[in-house]
């Protein structure tokens, strides 16, 4: 059987190097090869110089700088015979098939029997490359298409040819997958495989449009964004931050790959404005910009967009389409708007959604492969054929007749039914046969939204709900805006710990969100500090940390299982836990002094004993207290679960999963596994400094407000910190109970409440999305 231990990847540009950073997070090693520069220090100078700078990269690469030990530079002349030590081999090199042909003659004279070769291309087909090529060598070659950054974008195509062996194809899905974190789609050997030939049209035909209808670039990434489920950049917010000099070479290339009665060559019309614009070097966010540009003349900073017919640059406007108003939520209602920017989102969507219905069967087999791609590979909430299920297959038919458009067979199949149905609890979707099939899950993904098509959930209220995910586990579920907490997510999670203790073996606290939570609902407490609700406060304050006091002592395992932002009250849950099975784009962090207050619901006794008890520190009553008031009064987040292990936000013993799809399986397994010989934990005890550590930590507050980095109010949040994270009163040979932490915090945090600079730096938040820095 075919396994991948070890890798490397030739081509130490942007995507070959954070490909191989990718690789580096999964914990394998990689080779990392690229061609000796003339006059160079070191030979290995382009593959170094790579590391160093995503080393430094924001957004970075590596989930940990301790990953970019598993890289080592080499170059393609001296260490060309070591991957002959390698199963996979990654080619990311120029876009030119002599190029890339020469480089597999290379690989094939060295490389080991069995192991696998793959191209990153995203523009020359599987069968071009492989032309000449031997056949053993068509046996273990294939495409596997990252998307960038390959970090953070989850999707992965990959392409074979029929000489490819299925064992090869299935060893580099299994690792793209478990290891790496990818969602894998099959895709064909066609022009740009699935995404890209969806998405460029989409993009394509947006800009188009929106230039020949004199529609503002402002408005038209209002019009196709969030009304369907896009991204808030609209598309020419993506243009910019894909690069404006990248689009020529595409479209040219997609145009001469295409036959001309693709509908992609209508699309493909003459763009003045994107000519000028890279003429005058504004290539997008690389550049000095793009469509959208940051002006800074005159010492200010002042955001402008182009407009489209005259190429000048003006203010960025905001302006409020009545169309996007009326439609509320109906992207269908959206679409039959009688304005501009309704016959606008018509002409962009109508085209674009019966594209999508002519790739099935042509880019890829199914239309679950197309929404996959989509979804992960252009960030859209759903995919195309989720899109026309909540317009109407029937209407998008009847708007392409009455245009005088070819109807594609499939959406005529789905036109008097739809293209997704649950059958039995079981999610099948329409095939071009115009039988439904089941939409297969990879073997051990576990999905939350698959369990709640085959049942109801054992209790819910708005915010929250309990499912039985089977064995004996129960999946404590947030469904608030952002998955917020507020006091009905706090008395389901009561009512919750009492059935999981009567009928169940153990609890998984997980959600499907964007992002797992991010804390407290400010806007509640916006809108009771306004009314005077500081004794309301108070008891939701005193509730969290009974209900979460109790999730910690309960008398069975509970599994945290978070992925996104678990930041504020979000981390506070996740220190409860028994265990936390994070996936590897979590970013944990108690961020309560952002807002001008400390963590209220157990945040300061859970990091104090963490730090006492399993940090690497200097015994004695101070070093602990010091490190969990550093952490938390910079409101620090860590940016990936294996980060958030240096700060403590996890504990050693706690896990991460790469593939967010399995997420939630490798929690039910973890929780399992406790539940063998659980015993709850016991009662901590603590001693800390005193009012003598306090004036320790308040002098480097000082420190730190003399040198203009901290304001009046950040001294004042960092001494209700200190005065919790220090015992208050205490005596340094007192020693004190969880109770008493858990009671100064209540204290600190009802005295900050109090105050006008937290009330403001609240309603800041509410409305910029930043707190205020008073």
């Amino acid at each position: 059987m075919t396994t991948i231990e070890t890798a490397a990847v030739i081509g130490a540009g942007v995507m070959g190097a954070t490909i191989a950073a990718q690789i580096a997070n999964s914990g394998t090693k990689v080779l990392l090869l690229d061609i000796v520069p003339k006059d160079a220090k070191s030979r290995n100078a382009l593959a170094e110089g790579a590391i160093q700078r995503m080393l430094k990269a924001s957004p970075a690469p590596f989930m940990h700088k301790k990953a970019a030990r598993l890289i080592e530079a080499g170059n393609l002349e001296d260490d060309l015979e070591r991957l002959a030590d390698v199963d996979w081999i990654v080619e990311a090199v120029i876009e030119r098939l002599d190029i890339k042909q020469d480089l597999y003659r290379r690989i094939e004279s060295v490389r080991k029997t069995g192991s696998i070769v793959s191209s990153n291309t995203s523009t020359i087909p599987l069968a071009t490359l492989l032309e000449g090529l031997p056949e053993g060598f068509s046996n273990d070659f294939l495409i596997t298409h990252f998307f960038n950054p390959p970090r953070y974008m989850r999707l992965l195509e990959v392409v074979s040819s029929g000489a490819t062996r299925a064992e090869a194809v299935k060893a580099v899905s299994e690792f793209a997958d478990r290891r790496l974190g990818k969602t894998v789609v099959t895709a064909k050997d066609t022009p740009s495989f699935i995404a890209n030939r969806l998405g460029v049209f989409w993009l394509q035909t947006a800009a188009i449009e929106a230039a020949e209808r004199g529609i503002a670039v402002e408005a038209a990434d209002q019009v196709i964004g969030r009304p369907f489920g896009f991204p808030k950049t609209g598309v020419f917010g993506l243009l910019d931050l894909v690069g404006l000099d990248l689009m020529p070479h595409i479209n040219a290339s997609l145009s001469k790959a295409l036959p001309e009665d693709d509908p992609y060559q209508n699309s493909n019309r003459d763009f003045p404005i994107l000519k000028q614009l890279i003429a005058e070097g504004y290539t997008g966010r690389k550049g000095k910009g793009g469509f959208y540009r940051v002006n800074r003349e005159g010492g200010q900073t002042q955001k402008e967009a182009v407009d489209l017919r005259t190429g000048k640059f003006s203010p960025v406007t905001k302006p409020k389409l009545a169309a996007i108003i009326e439609a509320g939520s109906s992207p269908r209602a959206l679409l039959e708007h009688d304005s501009e920017a309704g016959r606008y989102a018509a002409a962009v969507m109508v085209p674009t959604l019966s594209y999508a219905a002519r790739l099935v069967g042509d880019a890829a087999d199914t239309i679950a492969d197309i929404d996959e791609a989509m979804r992960l590979g252009y960030s859209w909430q759903q995919g195309p054929f989720e899109l026309i299920d909540a317009i109407g297959p029937a209407w998008l038919a009847e708007r392409l007749e009455a245009a005088n458009e070819p109807v594609p067979p499939i959406l005529q199949a789905a036109r008097n039914a739809s293209f997704y149905k649950t059958e039995g609890g079981e999610l099948k979707q329409l095939g071009l046969d115009g039988a439904y099939h089941p939409v297969v899950r990879p073997e051990g993904v576990l999905l939350l939204s698959d369990v709640k098509r085959s049942g109801s959930p054992l209790l819910a209220n708005e915010s929250a709900r309990l499912w039985d995910v089977g064995d004996g586990i129960a999946c404590f579920e947030f469904t608030s805006k952002a998955n917020s907490i507020d006091d009905k997510l706090l008395m389901l999670l009561d009512e919750a710990l009492s059935l999981v203790e009567a009928n169940y073996t153990a609890l998984v606290i997980h959600n499907e969100g964007t992002n797992f939570s991010v804390g407290a609902n400010l806007g509640l407490v916006a809108e009771a500090l306004k009314s005077g609700g500081h004794e309301e406060i108070g008891k939701i304050t005193a509730l969290g940390q009974q209900i979460f006091g109790r999730l910690r002592t309960a008398p069975f395992p509970v599994v945290g299982a978070p992925s996104g932002m678990a930041v504020g009250g979000g981390c506070e849950i996740l220190l409860h836990c028994d265990a936390v099975q994070a996936h590897a784009e979590t970013y944990i962090g108690l961020v309560e002094a952002g807002v001008g207050l400390i963590p209220g619901w157990g945040g300061c006794a859970e990091m104090l004993h963490r730090w006492q008890t399993i940090g690497r520190l200097p015994k004695g009553p101070m070093p602990a207290s010091a490190r969990a008031f550093e952490l938390i009064s910079v409101a620090t987040v860590a940016k990936s679960a294996a980060e958030a292990k240096d700060h403590l936000f996890l504990r050693p013993h706690d896990r991460i999963t790469m593939n967010k799809d399995r997420l939630l399986a490798d929690a039910k397994e973890r929780a399992l596994e406790l539940a063998k010989d659980y015993t709850p934990p016991k009662g901590r005890e603590y001693r800390l400094a005193g009012p003598s550590g306090r004036a320790a930590l308040d002098l480097a507050v000082q420190q730190v407000r003399h040198q203009g980095k901290a304001t009046p109010h950040d001294v004042v949040v960092s001494g209700k910190l200190a005065e919790v994270l220090t015992g208050g009163d205490a005596d340094p040979l007192d020693t004190l109970t969880d109770d008493m932490i858990l009671e100064l915090e209540r204290e600190c945090f009802a005295d900050l409440l109090r105050t006008s600079a937290t009330v403001e730096r609240i309603e800041a938040m509410m409305k910029t999305g930043k707190p205020l820095r008073n």
